[in-house]
Order: structure tokens, then sequence, then C-alpha cells
């Protein structure tokens, strides 16, 4: 367990997504993956199920989601809590900018095929600063360079080859995106 805390790096996808938590040097300290949707509920109602519903019920539809988000948000982080008690942030990939309301989503076709990420990253900023954690939004494009970068390594894929030998399974693209990020973030909290 690290002395100064971890931060949480997310890889999102729809209804779920992998947390790795790292210390402020870059070393890992937990990793999972979680839901973000209660079984029997659509993970992508913006984009799917949503556009095959009247409006009306296509909002409610994407209101049920969004709060069984929020809740699963909530215990993913609770469970984060219990492996590294003490975290210092959450590193989500940047949110792309979405109409106000979610029937203006559902009618918006570039909308339509964001807004699920978007509604699963936000329950998870939200879940974060209700425990008052700091959020740091990531350029999924530019992280894995960052990395390197905040490491001094040329080769990232070494690094995390060596980290996957260590750890064992799973260990696949979504946990080096969501750890490179928290070693970003990490590295830029290091003064």
């Amino acid at each position: 367990m690290a002395k100064d805390g971890g931060i949480v790096g997310v890889s999102d996808h729809g209804g779920w997504a992998v947390l790795v938590t790292v210390g402020r040097d870059g070393t890992l300290l937990d990793r999972r993956r979680v839901d973000l949707v209660d079984q029997g509920l659509p993970k992508l109602p913006h984009h799917s199920e949503g556009q095959r519903l009247p409006l009306d019920q296509a909002v409610e539809l994407v209101e049920s989601v969004r709060v069984s988000s929020e809740r699963h948000a909530a215990l993913a982080l609770d469970a984060v809590t219990r492996a590294v008690p003490q975290i210092r942030g959450i590193a989500l990939r940047k949110c792309q900018p979405l109409p106000p309301t979610v029937a203006e989503r559902i009618k918006d076709y570039r909308a339509q095929n964001v807004a699920d990420w978007v509604m699963y990253r936000s329950s998870l900023a939200s879940a974060a600063e209700a425990r008052g954690w700091p959020v740091y939004w990531y350029d999924a494009k530019k992280v894995l360079g960052a990395a390197s970068q905040a490491l001094g390594i040329e080769n990232l894929d070494d690094h995390f080859l060596r980290v996957r030998k260590t750890v064992g399974p799973p260990w696949d693209k979504d946990h080096k995106l969501a750890m490179a990020a928290a070693i970003v973030t990490a590295k830029g909290l290091v003064e």
C-alpha cells in the first residue's frame, strides 16, 4: 500500500470499466473491472434501445440507466477505497460536448453515439467528487505517450509487459490505458 495514496485511472466502455490505481511513483496498487449498470438494463440506451422507443419512453429509459450508473459508480469507488484507503484523484477520458437534454441527445445522431460514454464518465466523476477526490480528464490519444515521458522510458510496452508478468492476467489494452492515465496524473501531482 502506498503511503501517499493512489490515483485511479479509468478506461470505460458501454456499461463497464477497468479501474487501475497507481501510487505517486507509478506502482500498481489495485486493478479491477467493474459493471456500471444493473443487469437487465441496456448498456447503450441513447444509442441503441432508446432509438426504438417513443421519445418520452426513451428519456425514461435513459434516466433509469443513469440512476443505476450512479449507484454502480459509487459502489465501484467504495471497493477501490477499501483496497487503497487514500485516493488522491481519478483520471477519466475527456467527455465530448452534448446537447443539454436527454431528448436532444437521443434525436441528435452525433450525440447519441457518445452520450452513453459521457453518462458513465459523469457518473464516475460525480461519485469521485462526492468523496472529495479531484477529477482529472485525459486525452486517450495522447496519454500513452505522456505516460512514457512521465516514467522517463522509451518503450511503454516493455513496462506494461513487466507489469503483466508480475500481476498476471487479465492485463489488456484497457488496463494499459487506465494505468497510463493514472501514471500521468500521479506524476503531475508530484511536487
